[in-house]
């Protein structure tokens, strides 16, 4: 994983499979971005192969744990099959999903923290 920051916005790059192996290591490192007080954060999996539940169980975790903290959250360049298994289980309607990382950004650089 890697963190890079574009306005204000902390762009968390993951790579590779979304499982149980790598899942708690997201969610501790939005935990820690928490504690720096980062307010802004997007995820993007264009180069996620694969999603299981345990990686579905993190980006949950972290979604209503941003929500909860008034944090703004996006997930960006959702491509198939990790698409596919999100849209299976209406993840989208808990967290913004976009097409690239430049539509978010636009969106989060605007919206309140």
């Amino acid at each position: 994983m890697k963190i890079r920051t574009i306005r204000n916005v902390y762009i968390i790059d993951v790579e590779g499979e979304m499982n149980m192996f790598n899942s708690n290591q997201l969610k501790e490192l939005v935990m820690n971005m928490i504690e720096k007080k980062v307010e802004r954060f997007i995820i993007n999996v264009d180069n996620i192969e694969t999603i299981d539940s345990s990686g579905i169980g993190a980006l949950i975790f972290i979604s209503s744990t941003l929500k909860k903290m008034n944090l703004s959250l996006a997930i960006a360049n959702v491509r198939a099959p990790v698409k596919q298994v999100m849209d299976k289980i209406r993840i989208s309607t808990l967290f913004p999903l976009y097409e690239d990382i430049n539509e978010a950004i636009k969106v989060l650089s605007v919206r309140p923290a």
